[in-house]
């Protein structure tokens, strides 16, 4: 049930490579308890801060994320400024909700449900070559297909994923870096048709928290698929 609504952001951008006018999108922050379909152990670990993305007064998606995300890095990867890859492979990022067929930025169409996401690095194979501006990606799980809080293996991880595909890849939702000191929540426009929503997340670090700039891509496809 939703408890209070925090702030709504507009955004007017082209929804895929395939959109002839563009539409507005709103964000909404607001309390919203978890999918029945979210694992109790995951339960425990996510916030009910919720981030809904809407197309006027119809729903697109609502993203859940982890109210701490492990990670592992020195002192010194501390100062120079944290990436991705100092969260480990297959860590659970969130949870997100989708209410209508997504297309993911590999061109799949990923059908209505509720999906864990899980941090991947894209494989550094000549298929991928150039597909992608970034390597760094959110993989989707199926929430009944997925219900340890502990980091999955990539091969285990992979073919838990295909599962939201229902083809012989995963759905992916690519990582863009986001170095900016803001903390405000928003939807963000990037090259190529792509737009993100952008936000700060909390990482645990030997019984520390740092923040870490994540902008997570929501609409927009490869150029090079």
């Amino acid at each position: 049930m939703i408890r209070f609504e925090l702030g709504i952001l507009l955004i007017t951008f082209a929804v895929s490579a395939c959109s002839a006018e563009p539409v507005k999108l709103g964000l909404k922050s607001e309390t919203v308890e978890l999918p029945d379909a979210v694992a109790r152990e995951l339960r425990q670990e996510l916030s009910t801060d919720a981030f809904a993305i809407r197309d006027g007064d119809t729903a697109l998606m609502t993203f859940w994320f982890r109210t701490e995300i492990p990670a592992k890095a020195t002192a010194e990867q501390i100062r120079n400024g944290l990436t991705y890859h100092e969260i480990p492979e297959g860590t659970l990022i969130g949870v997100v909700k989708f209410e209508k067929p997504f297309v993911d930025f590999r061109k799949q169409e990923i059908p209505p449900g509720t999906y864990t996401l899980r941090i991947a690095v894209q494989p550094d194979t000549g298929d991928h070559k150039d597909t992608a501006p970034h390597t760094d990606f959110l993989l989707h799980c199926p929430a009944n297909e997925d219900k340890t809080i502990e980091p999955l293996e990539l091969k285990e991880l992979v073919k838990r994923s295909i599962k939201s595909t229902g083809g012989d890849h995963p759905g992916v939702m690519l990582l863009f870096p986001h170095f900016g000191k803001e903390k405000d929540v928003k939807l963000v426009a990037q090259p190529d048709g792509v737009t993100c929503l952008q936000l700060k997340r909390t990482l645990k670090i030997d019984g520390a928290t740092v923040s870490l700039g994540f902008a997570i891509a929501i609409a927009g496809v490869s150029k090079k698929r």
